[in-house]
């Protein structure tokens, strides 16, 4: 195979298209689309903005494959109709927004992250972190919708949600299956947002809800099923050891436990996304993105069987375990 330099410019050039992404939906390129093909002339009206640079967006989504263009008018592609237009169940505006104003600008100091090996801090006021909680909220939404879509959830009775940022997790394996109960052992502060969730999803007879510290919490139990969504990368080797065991301890022989997080691999080939958020969790804040081997040794060590490793598009990878 002869060696092309097209790779290399398309990720050095990257950060174009998510700025032109950002862009698009902020002025509301796609929503704008959301009742049908519009020309030029009607997405610069819809937007208001210029000709000009609505061509420049319109062009650069449909060079991405994110609108279609035909007979000089622009139509959206089947995933903008459904996360970026306003009119599904998730709208991505609030994830790309956060990127944009929050983590692009931190990933300008990523060099510094490198050279230095000194975690990244987050330095915002109130406004800037209620951006940051609807991007990551967003994130997490559109993790849990794949996450039900992969899994069938209609064998299990008894669901432990631990340590978690979101229930959506939790209420997507509810949704499939109503039989299934699910208790929350979160850490403090999480009770009323939780309850609140599951009144508005009609879950609330469903649940019960219990706060304490992830790393140091015992939740004990017969769970025939346990969810640790979003949590090995926010606690160190240690304490993971210990979440992994408290997570035995309230399993029944046999139990599945669904971990989903990103991980680093040990394959010839590094699935991206994974590599990148390792990149982002650490320059952001300092979380780690932990290699697979070594979570897959944490969960021998607790008393987990590795079974699979699921890839969900789009979002985070699930280790699926069994207790033994």
């Amino acid at each position: 195979m002869t060696a092309s330099p097209a790779r290399i410019i398309d990720i050095a050039i990257g950060f174009m298209g998510a700025k032109q992404l950002t862009a698009a939906s902020r002025i509301g390129l796609f929503s704008a689309l959301a009742d049908g093909p519009k020309d030029l002339a009607a997405l610069a009206t819809a937007t208001g903005h210029s000709e000009r640079q609505v061509r420049t967006l319109a062009d650069a989504m449909n060079g991405l494959g994110l609108l279609n263009r035909a007979s000089g008018e622009y139509s959206l592609a089947e995933d903008s109709a459904k996360y970026l237009a306003g009119t599904g169940e998730i709208d991505l505006g609030p994830f790309l927004a956060f990127l944009n104003d929050i983590s692009y600008q931190q990933w300008l100091g990523y060099d510094r992250t490198v050279d230095t090996d000194e975690a990244g801090t987050l330095d915002l006021d109130e406004a800037g972190w209620t951006d940051f909680l609807a991007g990551v909220m967003t994130y997490n939404a559109l993790h849990a919708e794949q996450f039900g879509e992969a899994f069938d959830f209609s064998g299990f009775r008894s669901a432990l949600d631990f340590g978690g940022l979101a229930a959506g997790f939790s209420f997507a394996a509810m949704q499939q299956n109503p039989e299934l109960t699910t208790r929350y052992v979160y850490a403090p502060g999480f009770a009323d947002s939780i309850t609140d969730a599951a009144t508005e999803a009609g879950f609330l007879g469903r649940i019960s809800i219990e706060e304490a510290p992830t790393e140091t919490a015992q939740p004990g139990g017969d769970h025939d099923l346990v969810l640790l969504t979003h949590v090995l990368h926010r606690f160190d080797e240690a304490q993971n050891r210990a979440i992994l065991a408290a997570s035995r301890g309230a399993a029944a022989p046999g139990a599945t436990l669904m971990l989903l997080d990103f991980f680093l691999d040990a394959d010839e080939t590094q699935r991206p996304i994974d590599a990148l958020h390792a990149g982002e969790y650490f320059n952001i804040d300092g979380t780690v993105v932990y290699p697979v081997e070594q979570v897959e040794a944490w969960l021998a060590e607790t008393g987990w069987k590795l079974e699979r490793l699921v890839a969900l598009p789009g979002s985070p990878r699930v280790l699926v375990a069994t207790a033994v």
